[in-house]
């Protein structure tokens, strides 16, 4: 049921009548008129209707649309025959395809031409307004493939409204430019849904104002959300006017007001429009809401129940005590100044000006142009003052200080950084500090005294060697020349000359039993076997050892053909094994060993019959490292594809493992499976010396940049430990190879410094490193201090070969 539209008229119609259907029977005239018989009142009904007109909406909303079954039952007699047949003449009028146009005339005055369809002279009640509401507003056609299409008529909502100055309807198009329908002839939709024709523009707009007079409020302007001029009121043009000429566009605005003289008055008394004392009692004027209030407060304190005043209790008492305890204190109750601090320090105070900063200083502070010249080009840290002096006739004429600024804020920062408080001094033990370590007297033996000094060198001593048996030393120096000394006396038992230019790098006893007696030599590019002379060694012991050595030619003469070239010719050969010459010979030196390169260092395998060299000063990466067969005479250089120049390297005592040290890296590489094993970062920049200890797990690294650093080859790649006690670049370290848990480093400085280091199987227990004792003696010659160290090999004697010969 549709509620009926408030405001919505019934209209007075006339009863036509409407001609019957073919097939559904003709309604008799007569049978009508009979059948509405009963209806009088009705009809009475209807044309008072007609004749008054609308009667209060209220009812109407109240009786509501009745259907069509309601319609039949309240209407048409009981008749059973004559029921069915109005029935049925109603329900084809409504439904019937052919009077679609007799169900859409229902609205308005047409409803009049569908009632006289019926009869022409019958009393009908008339149709509401919201009945037609249920008559649909589309046409039922069919498309082009046969199916139903529904064609809805164009909304045309009726407003019965007769306010007059309702708003005009608006464009709904929001926020969205007038520019987005400029390929439009609208420029927007109102609240219907209806076009918004686009306004007239250029000539035709020209026309139009040429033709009528401007109106007033015109402003030449266009209204952006409807396109249509915009008019102004008088009133928002008179402010657009008081605006543009900086006028006080609000009424009662004077822009120049009469000045109050303030403190005016009979003894120039100050007297203020405002005031700050509190409102008299003479203006305080009581509520009768207050005043009851007041009065039972009053009834209330007489009679006992409000105590004004009510004695403290014991709880009041213990709450006091405690606050009283712990009592706090306002720090801004009293602005009374406190004394300072017993070790307060004041802020720093500037110095008073002096005659250089006067704008009229006298001449002997007036610097001249040489002094000028120098101030200007010294950096600004690097000056005496912040400012020249100037002459100034008078004080109006001193210009702005540029440095001001700069100036006052560096003031400020020395009174914010200055300390406030002297603090004492804290009285911490140094000892305290130290990490626990066990007594030195507890870790003996180790060396502490130097009992025996070597001297005969004519320069620095670079390297030293103590041959297997433990009772001899081997030196090389400067001076080109190999001594064998005794360790207990200290007196030179054999000295060969190997060169006049060149000095000896290298010097070392080859490993292994005490059957044999062979001293090696790097000198330039010749490694030179030596067996000292002057009986020290028996016919038995240099009867092995020439054979050890003559051992190699018999290899060599059944050593497979050398490769060639493309050219067909001998590929040349890296190194060279030959007999030296006889003076050497006869001199002790068996068998020479020449290198296209200089050799600074020599490590031997435990064996004795393999030694490694390296050459850092070699042009090929390739050919810096080179690994020798003693029993073979055979020289190999193996391709490990360094990333950096060779600094020396050593063979692990146990394992097929290699260790090659490059600046910044060492490279351990397993020898028989040929591959790099692992790679250790000790983090110095340029490594001198290293060092495995007799286990093979740990690794000591000395640098030049006075560090050393002791590797765990079980943890990681990076140091376990870093130790730092010299001054300047280490150059050797050394484990001791006996079975004592010692170690030792040489620096540049001049001192040895002697370490206890103690290495376990444990992987849970690391390694101990104490300090044990500095050994001084050596001279610093040239920068350079002990070069060479070397342990005896049981007892816990150490020798060192430094730039003091």
């Amino acid at each position: 049921m549709v509620p009926q539209r408030a405001g919505q008229k019934r209209k007075v119609v006339e009863v036509a009548q409407a001609e019957a259907e073919e097939g559904n029977g003709q309604l008799e005239i007569g049978a009508m008129n009979g059948e509405f018989e009963g209806d009088g009142e009705e009809e009475d009904v209807v044309s008072e209707d007609d004749s008054e007109g609308e009667e209060d909406e209220d009812e109407d909303d109240e009786k509501g649309v009745e259907d069509d079954d309601e319609l039949a039952s309240d209407e048409i007699p009981s008749s059973e025959e004559g029921e069915e047949d109005v029935r049925q003449q109603l329900q084809d009028l409504k439904t019937s395809n052919a009077h679609d146009n007799v169900a859409q005339s229902l609205m308005g005055s047409d409803t009049a031409k569908a009632v006289a369809a019926i009869a022409s002279d019958a009393h009908v009640k008339p149709f509401d307004d919201d009945d037609a509401a249920d008559v649909p507003n589309y046409t039922i056609t069919t498309d082009a493939n046969g199916n139903p299409r529904y064609i809805y008529g164009e909304i045309d909502p009726v407003y019965d409204s007769d306010d007059s100055d309702a708003a005009i309807p608006g464009n709904t198009i929001g926020n969205i430019p007038l520019s987005y329908y400029d390929a439009y002839p609208h420029i927007g939709y109102d609240i219907n849904g209806r076009r918004i024709a686009r306004p007239a523009k250029g000539e035709a707009l020209d026309s139009l104002l040429d033709s009528i007079d401007i109106p007033e409020g015109w402003t030449g302007l266009t209204d952006p959300a409807t396109g249509k001029p915009l008019e102004l009121t008088a009133e928002q043009l008179e402010t657009l006017k008081k605006l543009t000429r900086n006028e006080a566009p609000g009424d009662g605005y004077d822009p120049y007001p009469d000045m109050v003289e303030w403190f005016t008055g009979k003894g120039k008394e100050e007297v203020m429009p405002l005031s700050g004392a509190p409102e008299p009692k003479r203006r305080f004027i009581p509520s009768m809401h207050e005043h009851k209030r007041v009065m039972k407060m009053v009834k209330a304190i007489r009679e006992g129940r409000i105590k004004p005043y009510r004695a403290p209790t014991e709880e009041d008492r213990e709450r006091e005590e405690a606050e009283q305890d712990f009592a706090t204190y306002d720090v801004w109750a009293t602005e009374q100044s406190r004394p300072d601090h017993v070790m307060n320090i004041p802020a720093p105070k500037l110095p008073p000006p002096g005659y250089e900063e006067s704008y009229h200083p006298p001449p002997e502070y007036l610097p001249d142009d040489g002094e000028r010249q120098t101030w200007e080009e010294q950096d600004e840290e690097d000056r005496d003052r912040d400012f020249l002096p100037r002459d100034h006739a008078a004080l109006r004429k001193v210009p702005g200080y540029e440095q001001f600024v700069k100036e006052k804020f560096e003031r400020c920062l020395d009174l914010y950084l200055a300390p406030r408080v002297r603090r004492s001094k804290l009285n911490i033990d140094p000892e305290s500090l130290l990490p626990k370590l066990p007594d030195p007297a507890e870790l003996k033996p180790f060396p502490t005294t130097c009992t025996t000094i070597c001297r005969g060198h004519e320069g620095k001593v670079r390297s030293i060697s103590i041959d297997p048996s433990g009772k001899w030393i081997g030196s090389g120096g400067d001076d080109g020349t190999v001594r064998v000394w005794d360790i207990l006396t200290g007196r030179q038992l054999w000295k060969i000359k190997l060169s006049k230019e060149e000095a000896v790098n290298v010097v070392s006893w080859r490993p292994g039993p005490v059957d044999t007696c062979i001293l090696v030599a790097c000198c330039g590019e010749t490694i030179y076997f030596l067996l000292p002379q002057n009986d020290l060694c028996t016919p038995e012991t240099e009867a092995k050892s020439r054979d050890l050595l003559d051992a190699g030619y018999g290899y060599a003469a059944t050593a497979p053909t050398p490769t060639k070239t493309s050219n067909g010719a001998t590929k040349p050969s890296l190194s060279s094994w030959a007999r030296p010459p006889t003076p050497l010979q006869d001199r002790g030196c068996l068998l020479t060993l020449t290198l296209h390169t200089t050799a600074k260092t020599l490590a031997w395998h435990r064996r004795g019959d393999y030694f490694s060299t390296v050459s850092p000063s070699a042009t090929a990466v390739s050919t810096a490292i080179a690994i020798h067969t003693l029993s073979k005479h055979q020289t190999q250089h193996p391709r490990l594809r360094l990333r950096g120049l060779a600094q020396t390297s050593c063979f692990h005592p146990l394992k097929p493992l290699f260790f090659v040290a490059t600046k910044t890296k060492v490279r351990i590489y397993d020898l028989q499976a040929q591959r790099l094993e692992k790679e250790l970062l000790p983090g110095a920049k340029w490594i001198s010396s290293i060092s495995l200890h007799p286990q093979g797990s740990n690794l000591l690294v000395a640098s030049y940049d006075k560090r050393l650093l002791w590797h765990d080859l079980e943890l990681g790649a990076t140091p376990y430990k870093v130790i730092r006690h010299h001054t300047k670049a280490v150059r050797a370290v050394a484990f001791h190879m006996g079975g004592l848990p010692l170690l030792a480093d040489g620096s540049d400085d001049g001192t040895l410094h002697v370490l206890h280091g103690k290495v376990v199987g444990d992987l849970m227990v690391n390694a101990a490193v104490v300090p044990l004792r500095v050994l001084r003696g050596h001279a610093v010659v040239g920068s350079l201090g002990v070069l060479g160290i070397e342990w005896h090999g049981r007892e816990a004697w150490c020798a060192r070969g430094g730039g003091s010969a």
